[in-house]
């Protein structure tokens, strides 16, 4: 429910196609898709403790209002935002160098059937923690029907 299978292939097989795709791309200066390398990620973990999911997000850095919680269509997405500035000035006021930055992350998992109001979450120590109780399963019940003659 919370991963990727990873698709299987014999090792002859990967090592043809991984220079297949080496050698198409090998005409740019730069690889080709080394900018995705060091797009930011956050680790998580997700835990089944039987009456609820824990998800726990390792957010090092950042700042509780600079993270945002979704739940809708059985979909939690997590998402982050920082802004930084760096300003320096001369003894005039005018700048000398002035650097922004900003970065966002964001992932989603799709969990079903948990009681979305009761869903809490607390940050703390650069680790967010959310707990998502399971919805309670209704006790079928059932009874005979008399049939009519």
């Amino acid at each position: 429910m919370f991963g990727l299978v990873p698709m299987m292939m014999k090792n002859n097989d990967l090592t043809a196609k991984e220079d297949m795709f080496d050698r198409f791309f090998s005409v740019f200066d730069e690889p080709f898709l080394s900018g995705f390398k060091n797009v930011p990620e956050f680790k998580v973990d997700v835990k089944d403790i039987g009456n609820a999911y824990e998800l726990s997000a390792e957010l090092p850095g950042l700042k509780k209002e600079n993270i945002s919680l979704k739940y809708e269509n059985n979909y939690l997405t997590i998402s982050t935002k920082k802004e930084d500035t760096l300003e320096e000035k001369d003894e005039n006021g005018s700048y000398v160098r002035r650097e922004r930055a900003t970065n966002s992350m964001s992932r989603s998992f799709f969990i079903k059937d948990i009681d979305e109001k009761k869903c809490s979450a607390e940050y703390k120590d650069g680790v967010l923690t959310i707990n998502m109780p399971k919805i309670e399963e209704q006790e079928k019940t059932g009874h005979t029907i008399e049939i009519a003659s």
